[in-house]
C-alpha cells in the first residue's frame, strides 16, 4: 500500500469514525475467513459494521475525533465493530465472542464516553431502539384495545341473548 492509498484509507476512516455512535474495539486472533464472515454478515443485520484496520493508520484516523481517547487499545490483532445504534454493535460483538474465543473485547466508547469491556456487556443486554419503539407502541395500543373491548361487551352479550332465544323459539 503506497502513500496516497494510506492517505485514503485514513480519510475514509476518519468520516467513518465520525459518523458513528458506538464503537467496540476488539482483538481478533486466529479467525478463520468463514467466522469473520458470519461477523461481518451478523453485524450487517443488526445494522452495525465490523471492519479489521491497520493500528498506525486507525490511530491516525482516530486523531481529533471523539473517539480519540481509544487509541492506547489499539495493539496488536484489532478490528472495530461500529453503529448509529447504540446497542446493535456490541449485541453483535458481545454474542460472537461468547461463542467464539477468537474474539475479544477490549473496550469501547458511546460518543464520547469511554466504556469498559462491563459496560459494554451491560450495553449489549439493553433492548435496541426498535425493540424499545415496539415496547411503547404495545404500551400505548394496550389501553384502547381494552377499551374497545369494553365497548364491545355489552353488544356482544345483546346478541347473545337474541341468539339464545332465536335458538329457544325454533326448538319449541
Amino acid at each position: 500500500m503506497n502513500r496516497s492509498e494510506k492517505e485514503k484509507l485514513v480519510v475514509s476512516l476518519k468520516s467513518l469514525f465520525e459518523d458513528t455512535n458506538l464503537m467496540v474495539v476488539t482483538r481478533q486472533s486466529g479467525l478463520t475467513v468463514a467466522e469473520s464472515s458470519d461477523l461481518r454478515r451478523r453485524m450487517r443485520e443488526a445494522g452495525a459494521s465490523f471492519k479489521v484496520t491497520k493500528n498506525r493508520l486507525a490511530r491516525l484516523a482516530l486523531e481529533g475525533t471523539k473517539f480519540a481517547k481509544l487509541m492506547p487499545l489499539f495493539q496488536g490483532p484489532t478490528a472495530v465493530a461500529m453503529s448509529d445504534d447504540p446497542v446493535a454493535a456490541a449485541r453483535v460483538a458481545v454474542r460472537f465472542a461468547k461463542d467464539n474465543d477468537k474474539l475479544v473485547i477490549v473496550g469501547g466508547a458511546l460518543d464520547d464516553q469511554e466504556l469498559g469491556i462491563d459496560r459494554i456487556n451491560a450495553l449489549a443486554a439493553l433492548p435496541s431502539l426498535d425493540e424499545l419503539r415496539a415496547n411503547i407502541v404495545a404500551m400505548l395500543s394496550t389501553p384502547a384495545t381494552r377499551i374497545a373491548r369494553v365497548l364491545n361487551a355489552p353488544g356482544a352479550q345483546v346478541a347473545r341473548v337474541i341468539a339464545a332465544y332465536s335458538e329457544k323459539g325454533e326448538a319449541a
